[in-house]
């Protein structure tokens, strides 16, 4: 009786959501796994989809793949990972890490895993069934490029832009990859984890063109008044 009831309560207890492949996200997976084949180098469930990583070589074989046959027709966004651990100068070493969320001192890869620090992450969605895939790849360290999917998603256009100013992958095939956000005199690439964030004070920010003195600084208005007092 009371393995019975066991039994019953395994068979009612929910799947988990990390391990688990809703039926859709399954079936999106089969059918991108046959026609990706050795492309496919890992493939894990996250939440109820699927999580797939490709081959860099196959990445914008496996864009088409998925608008054309998968019927994924909506890009949600493309993205650049930086995989490096957050750098700790070394006056900061014990002081801890008050970040929230608290950024790891040793480098983790995420689902999927990785070859190494730099990778891209695409999401895609159907707009008539709402199920879909995600999508990664490595960018090898030496050679930041893969192709650029705007034939396929015309919408991938600024997000390959924003990726390429803030992560420095160059997107080959691309109409027009220029700056986005940050001046097109800007050098560096601000998403990098190893971009130095006191940037302003060893090399002044290009946008910066009227800066006013602090009160108190040479050149401050009241300098004078105050003398004339």
């Amino acid at each position: 009786m009371a393995a019975d009831t066991d039994t019953a309560a395994e068979s009612e207890a929910p799947a988990d959501p990390r391990t688990a492949l809703l039926p859709e996200a399954a079936a999106l997976l089969e059918r991108f796994r046959a026609r990706l084949g050795d492309a496919v180098v890992d493939a894990q469930p996250c939440f109820g989809d699927a999580v797939v990583r490709v081959t860099p070589d196959a990445w914008l074989r496996a864009a088409r793949v998925v608008h054309d046959e998968l019927g994924c027709d909506y890009l949600s966004f493309i993205a650049g990972i930086d995989w490096m651990p957050t750098p700790v100068a070394d006056d900061d070493a014990g002081s801890g890490d008050t970040s929230a969320p608290v950024q790891p001192r040793d480098t983790t890869y995420g689902v999927t895993g990785s070859e190494g620090r730099f990778q891209l992450l695409a999401r895609m969605q159907s707009t008539s069934t709402g199920a879909g895939i995600t999508l990664k790849t490595d960018v090898a360290e030496d050679a930041m490029r893969v192709a650029s999917w705007t034939s396929v998603y015309p919408g991938a256009d600024w997000h390959e832009r924003e990726t390429w100013e803030m992560y420095g992958i160059e997107f080959d095939g691309h109409p027009a990859l220029r700056h986005l956000y940050l001046p097109s005199e800007f050098d560096g690439h601000p998403l990098r984890k190893d971009y130095p964030l006191l940037a302003r004070e060893v090399k002044p920010w290009p946008g910066l063109v009227d800066v006013e003195a602090m009160p108190g600084e040479e050149g401050d208005g009241d300098d004078e008044s105050a003398g004339g007092e």
